[in-house]
């Protein structure tokens, strides 16, 4: 992962289709917004799956320090823009082998 600099979120957005998928993960949705504001996130493109819209994969803390791995993607814009809007796709705990990634991209921060 590589760190891409998100703009400034303005808002999120959830429906309770999101919310009954992250909550199968033990995440509620203030829990999964906290990870946007860690200083410390990894941030990259989700090329992977971005095929009918562009979404992103960021690992970072919550307040509590449970570390959570999400896909994301923005509405109304672009990264480049100065406010975003957020729309969590997923949210999840992280594995041991994203740990890793996640210590070795914030190690220099």
């Amino acid at each position: 992962m590589s760190k891409i600099k998100l703009g400034e979120v303005k808002e999120f957005e959830w429906d309770e289709a999101n919310i009954e998928h992250i909550a199968k993960h033990n995440v509620i949705p203030r829990e999964a917004e906290e990870v946007f504001f860690d200083k410390n996130n990894a941030l990259n493109e989700d090329i992977k799956h971005s095929t009918t819209e562009v979404r992103f994969l960021i690992i970072g803390k919550t307040k509590k320090g449970r570390l959570l791995y999400q896909v994301f993607t923005i509405r109304g814009g672009k990264m480049s823009k100065a406010l975003l809007r957020i729309r969590v796709i997923s949210s999840r705990n992280i594995n041991k082998k994203e740990v890793g990634l996640y210590e070795e991209e914030t190690s220099g921060s």
